[in-house]
């Protein structure tokens, strides 16, 4: 079952690294991980998402409550919330092809942020999943280079997750 919890943390050297060995002593895979300073630039907000039951969840919180540098751990799985993703994708763009690469990223609102003669450069945000149907699409064009940033998460409602 995957996962995505979501961290506020100190912003001090190290932490970072606290939370990944916790996972790779342990044998548990982090999928994707972002990180990045809050509005209070000593504290920031970590978004990790992760496989496993129920059992190895729950130890996989217990254990990052656990660690000095972590303030809150929030399973966002269990809430309704909003998930994204930026991906920049380099695909091979040559003649008649051009157009078809254009119209694709026109239906999946991305937008072209490089152009080559031969090249273009993508970006696209939105879900998983929409990103890997737009990978998939354009698969026939050739993709030559893919950089995405993880998942970014944030609970739906009024309520807000901080310290």
């Amino acid at each position: 079952m995957k996962r995505t919890l979501s961290l506020i943390m100190e912003n001090e050297p190290g932490a970072l690294s606290r939370v990944v060995g916790l996972f790779s002593q342990r044998g548990y895979n982090i999928e994707t991980l972002t990180v990045a300073p809050t509005e209070d630039e000593t504290i920031s907000r970590l978004t990790l998402t992760t496989s496993g039951d129920d059992r190895v969840l729950e130890q996989i919180t217990k254990q990052l409550n656990k660690l000095i540098d972590v303030i809150k751990v929030l399973d966002l799985t269990e809430k309704t919330h909003i998930e994204r993703e930026l991906m920049l994708i380099k695909v091979r763009a040559e003649g008649e092809q051009r157009a078809e690469v254009k119209r694709c990223v026109d239906i999946f609102r991305g937008a072209i942020v490089d152009v080559l003669p031969d090249v273009y450069v993508i970006q696209l945000a939105g879900s998983s999943s929409k990103l890997d149907a737009f990978i998939e699409a354009m698969s026939e064009a050739g993709i030559l280079e893919v950089a995405r940033t993880g998942i970014a998460g944030i609970a739906r409602g009024a309520k807000a997750f901080r310290v």
